[in-house]
């Protein structure tokens, strides 16, 4: 059966709305699984989502000299928390898939599994975090290998505003990967909306300049109410100007003023990405465990939904 999410995607006048969901430690106990799990989706209750997404988390030292500000812990099986999610929601779960530390036959097994025992239908494939190491199976080999794959599955890619900064070849990355069979991109965490902004003008213009549709641009947006948070965001590679950490950090309510900014960096996106014909999605997402912080991404998640939607239903009377 192919995916659910694929049809809604196909649909350049709707947004779609996920949240964003890490894998409990590979320690954890099925009584707290059941848990955690019920806690989850027990704050989606009253959203409108079409959806969760779940990342397949990797130590990632070897991309950055500093250290890491949380430690980094093995996870349970993305795949089984995926389908455990699934089945106690029936949402549709997109699942990330780190491919870099197997063989192109050990990635086939795993597909295999993820499609017949776990009903993983929706992929978002990751390459290696950096050059350095020993990368078995690069990146358009994966893509390679899923083509050749009997399963029929909903592929997305990552999209990094940063990188498009430094380099200015994001673009072409987008449109080699929809070539490879992406038909939807999941952006790293906003805070640079101007970086954003800037790729998703220049995929746009370029698409239109070779004849092809815009693929569909989901963006992550996470809160922030801490200094820690903040390294921790700027340790993962997220872009935070100067200024936008200082009102975070000078702010007599860092969370609401983080939410703030998202909000603002979400409606001048807009303003770039609709006129352009670019399908726009919302992943909202805590990069903490702290309470306030989780609770935080469910009322940014409320928020930038009705931004969205507003701003939708206004470019259909156009």
């Amino acid at each position: 059966m192919k995916s659910q999410l694929a049809d809604k995607f196909q649909d350049p006048g709707r947004g779609v709305y996920f949240i964003g969901s890490t894998p409990p430690k590979s320690t954890t106990q099925e009584e707290q699984l059941i848990e955690i799990s019920g806690k989850l989706l027990a704050r989606l209750e009253d959203l409108e989502v079409d959806g969760l997404i779940v990342y397949d988390i990797q130590d990632e030292s070897s991309r950055i000299d500093k250290p890491r500000p949380f430690p980094f812990m093995e996870t349970h099986d993305p795949r089984a928390w995926s389908q455990r999610l699934n089945s106690a929601s029936g949402k549709p779960v997109i699942t990330y898939k780190s491919v870099s530390s197997r063989s192109s036959e050990a990635f086939t097994a795993w597909l295999n599994e993820a499609w017949n025992e776990y009903g993983i239908k929706d992929l978002v494939l990751v390459g290696s975090p950096s050059s350095q190491g020993d990368i078995k199976l690069p990146l358009p080999k994966a893509y390679n290998t899923l083509a050749d794959n009997e399963h029929d599955f909903n592929l997305g890619g990552v999209t990094i505003a940063e990188r498009h900064a430094v380099k200015g070849d994001e673009h072409l990355r987008l449109l080699k990967k929809s070539a490879s069979g992406c038909d939807f991109f999941v952006s790293q965490a906003v805070y640079n909306h101007q970086a954003t902004a800037d790729l998703i003008s220049r995929y746009a213009r370029t698409c239109r300049d070779r004849g092809e549709k815009p693929k569909r641009i989901i963006l992550t947006f996470t809160p922030c109410g801490s200094a820690k948070t903040l390294e921790f965001m700027e340790w993962l590679g997220i872009s935070v100007p100067d200024a936008t950490k200082h009102r975070i950090l000078d702010a007599e309510a860092p969370l609401a003023e983080s939410i703030k900014i998202c909000r603002n960096a979400l409606e001048q996106i807009i303003e770039t990405a609709l006129p352009l014909g670019v399908p726009l999605g919302l992943n909202i997402e805590s990069l903490t465990n702290r309470k306030e912080e989780i609770d935080a991404s469910i009322q940014l998640y409320k928020l930038l939904k009705a931004t969205l939607d507003l701003k939708l239903a206004e470019q259909a009377l156009i």
